[in-house]
């Protein structure tokens, strides 16, 4: 299993780099996040949360196969925004109502090096929009209003200490 890195360690700030060369070793670590996706009971893992600055993620929600995404690009987000409660592997225990949108298309690569492209909605777009913004150093927190944020970061901090 792989240690999830948690807020605040700054490596969850940092812009992860493209994979440059899909091989055994990236595949092994694809295989390692989704384990540690599993173990934690996520639903979504980044790279940069398990310690590696790659532009690589891992999905898993109900009713669909555990996925990966190499050096992912959203090629159009639907104008529809729906609400939903995120949590995220990185800041545990913690959870907030975050408005994204509804539906995306995103161009990937997956753990054997074969492109693909994939029409997503409901939780899976969800997911693989926050997951996209982890490798752009981008946290669901940021999203919320600043009071809201930082009473939140207080309680995290709070169950954090025990």
């Amino acid at each position: 299993m792989l240690k999830i890195v948690t807020h605040p360690d700054p490596i969850l700030r940092e812009t992860s780099a493209p994979v440059k060369d899909i091989d055994g070793q990236i595949a092994q670590l694809a295989q390692d996040m989704v384990d540690t996706m599993h173990y934690g009971q996520g639903i979504g893992l980044a790279g940069v949360q398990v310690g590696r600055l790659y532009r690589i993620f891992v999905t898993h929600v109900t009713n669909d196969k555990p996925r990966v995404f190499i050096n992912p690009q959203i090629v159009e987000t639907t104008p529809e925004v729906t609400e939903y409660e995120e949590g995220c592997l990185s800041i545990p225990e913690t959870y907030a109502s975050v408005d994204r949108s509804a539906g995306v298309k995103v161009q990937a690569w997956n753990e054997r090096g074969r492109s693909f492209n994939l029409d997503a909605d409901g939780l899976l777009a969800r997911v693989i929009l926050h997951e996209l913004d982890h490798l752009n150093g981008v946290l669901f927190i940021d999203y919320l209003k600043e009071r809201k944020r930082k009473r939140l970061m207080r309680q995290y901090e709070r169950v954090q200490s025990r």
